[in-house]
């Protein structure tokens, strides 16, 4: 009966992150210890505050819908979030509250994009940001870089990819899978080329903004000009271990959050109102366990460069921001062990699942076929095994 799947469906590819967790998960249910470095999703458990908050909020009957983009007591935390942090000034009108940071991203594409319209996204990228555009019926247009370059597109690349039919720029940083963090004159340099083109939008994905080694993010929206021209995404899954409970929020000019909130309307109505309140708390507690859990990702960011370097034919960049490592492994394609034959990043993700019971996502999922991406967000424990299980395995290739 798939030939009744409508052709949007059908241009779409399942999520690689997701397959290979639950390939993980079948050989965790035959007894199989596997080191599980696939998902990107803090280990740390959500703050105590933040669950007393929920509890609160289910005490004080907080269990009917809310209003379609959101309680307005927790678009006023975003906003003093924005203003705090961010230097970004915007009204109650032009937040939307939405079921994690992934709907908010799909609300803006599917608010902007005509069907032909073209995206430029960077290469590598999140896994759903080109589904997402061809669920909109455009065209993804990939800008590749690569570690020579830092994993970050220039103007000059940027402004040789721009055409008549480019309506949208997606840009994450810091970035997943790379953990590449673009500094503010590096978002100037891009901004001068957008603003030059009437009409072109970004979506500024900002979820890994507080997991962050090199200094305090920088928003393209703050840059003189582009706040009119941003849809910025974040949300609280990553900065305070959130990711089940599933929100996110866009800021963005009125007539782009109106269309957000319409369309958002007709296909989900408001996010859980459970997790608004537990949100609300995230945003205006306090925010030590912020800076805890990014110190605790840079220490494991620190013990995983140094142990994967050690592993020859591995060719591997430190990350800036995030809790990713992206490294080259293009050096063991060709190469064989018993029934195995290496000849991608796909292949070599699922040896090493197999036979190192190490579970990684292949880079081409991210349009990097050369690469292998590890998640770093567990323990220092499971790191150095990871490590060690990766080194025997690869060890083995011929």
């Amino acid at each position: 009966m798939t030939d009744c799947l409508s052709i949007t469906v059908k241009r779409l590819s399942p999520s690689a992150t997701f397959a290979m967790a639950q390939r993980s998960s079948e050989l965790v249910a035959q007894g199989i210890d596997v080191v599980n470095l696939s998902v990107g999703e803090p280990d740390f458990e959500t703050p105590s505050n933040i669950n007393e908050a929920a509890h609160a909020a289910i005490t004080n009957n907080f269990t009917k819908y809310s209003a379609v983009s959101g309680y307005a007591s927790l678009k006023e935390a975003i906003l003093g979030k924005l203003s705090r942090e961010n230097g970004l000034e915007y009204n109650i009108s032009e937040i939307v509250i939405s079921n994690g940071a992934k709907q908010s991203i799909c609300n803006a594409v599917l608010s902007l994009v005509n069907p032909g319209d073209e995206v430029i996204i960077q290469s590598p990228y999140w896994v759903s940001y080109p589904q997402m555009v061809l669920m909109a019926n455009g065209k993804p247009v990939f800008i590749e870089t690569t570690q020579e370059d830092n994993f970050k597109i220039t103007s000059e690349k940027l402004e040789a990819t721009i055409t008549e039919k480019t309506k949208l720029i997606i840009l994450n940083t810091p970035s997943n899978p790379t953990g590449a963090v673009y500094l503010a004159n590096e978002l100037e340099s891009l901004a001068k080329v957008i603003l030059k083109h009437e009409n072109l939008f970004v979506i500024s994905d900002e979820i890994y903004e507080h997991i962050n080694y090199v200094g305090k993010h920088c928003s393209i929206a703050s840059i003189s000009g582009m706040k009119d021209r941003t849809v910025v995404v974040n949300g609280v899954s990553k900065a305070y271990a959130m990711t089940g409970w599933r929100i996110g929020y866009i800021a963005a000019p009125k007539w782009m959050a109106s269309a957000c909130n319409m369309l958002q309307g007709q296909y989900t109505s408001g996010p859980c109102s459970i997790s608004q309140k537990a949100a609300e708390e995230a945003l205006l507690g306090s925010q030590d366990c912020v800076e805890q859990m990014r110190l605790a990702f840079q220490k494991r960011r620190n013990l995983i460069v140094g142990l994967v370097s050690e592993i020859p034919g591995i060719e591997v960049m430190s990350p800036d921001g995030a809790f990713y490592l992206f490294p080259k492994c293009s050096f063991y394609f060709g190469k064989r062990y018993g029934s195995w034959t290496i000849k991608s990043s796909t292949d070599l993700a699922m040896y090493l699942l197999e036979e190192g019971h190490v579970a990684t996502v292949a880079g081409d999922a991210f349009g990097a076929p050369d690469y292998l991406r590890l998640s770093y967000a567990t323990s220092e424990e499971r790191i150095i095994e990871a490590a060690k299980r990766l080194k025997e395995s690869l060890n083995k290739l011929r």
